[in-house]
């Protein structure tokens, strides 16, 4: 006679989120945060074409960490969703906090009644006119949502990350020097556990920053139509470009 354990819904819900934390945890870090220029994205990713970092709109970007074909599948239904949305009705009518509440409801679902949760974390970023307008949304694997100021910090290492942010953020620094900022952050988590910094003090000076090539980067230009003559603010930070930045912060 084959024994049945009864597992209580609490006990059910309690392992899922335990399963899907885990599967967040092994994720390398991502870091989005406003600045004076716009908002910039910063990924430690090494691919070259799975991406952590998307556009979804005009003025909207899209970041995340986990299972790739789970965000993916994510990131591509919003895309939808906001492109019906802006055909619908206008294009003023896409909005974060509208494309983070469709996520929310759709994590949610899988969560409660799918029989695996999706390991995903996500952010939705809208870059505004100033900064005190830029909207940052988190959304975690059970469809929870907040809403944040200044920096998102997902994955990896997560709290060494949000400790060098806390220190060292700016909201009026530019693209440059807020790339630099989020790449420190990042490497920060590169430390052997024996020379890592207490919390309270500044990366050890002989860190060695993460390379282009094991980095993703992009950003929402704050006025891409005077910038770059478009109404598309996301834009990609090429391997060029971002060596500069970090040439640029090794030598200071």
């Amino acid at each position: 006679m084959t024994q049945q354990f009864y597992v209580s819904p609490e006990q059910l819900m309690k392992d899922r989120a335990d399963f899907a934390r885990k599967g967040i945890a092994r994720g390398r870090s991502v870091v989005v945060l406003t600045c004076r220029d716009g908002i910039a994205f910063v990924a430690e990713n090494p691919s070259p074409s799975l991406h952590k970092l998307g556009e979804i709109y005009d003025r909207i970007g899209f970041a995340a960490v986990g299972k790739y074909n789970e965000f993916e599948s994510l990131r591509q239904a919003g895309v939808r969703y906001a492109d019906v949305r802006g055909y619908s009705y206008a294009r003023e009518d896409v909005s974060a906090r509208g494309l983070a509440s469709v996520y929310a409801q759709s994590l949610g679902s899988v969560f409660t009644a799918e029989g695996k949760p999706f390991e995903v974390e996500l952010a939705v970023a809208e870059v505004g006119r100033e900064p005190y307008s830029d909207h940052l949304y988190r959304l975690t694997y059970d469809g929870s949502i907040a809403d944040e100021s200044n920096y998102v910090v997902m994955g990896g290492q997560a709290e060494i990350v949000n400790d060098s942010l806390a220190r060292t953020w700016s909201p009026d620094t530019p693209f440059s020097e807020a790339i630099q900022i989020a790449v420190r952050a990042l490497s920060a988590t590169r430390q052997a556990p024996e020379s890592a910094p207490a919390p309270d003090t500044e990366p050890a000076p002989g860190t060695e920053l993460l390379g282009a090539g094991l980095l993703e980067v992009a950003v929402l230009d704050r006025d891409p139509l005077s910038t770059r003559g478009t109404v598309r603010a996301f834009r990609r930070i090429g391997t060029v470009e971002l060596d500069r930045f970090l040439s640029s912060a090794e030598g200071d």
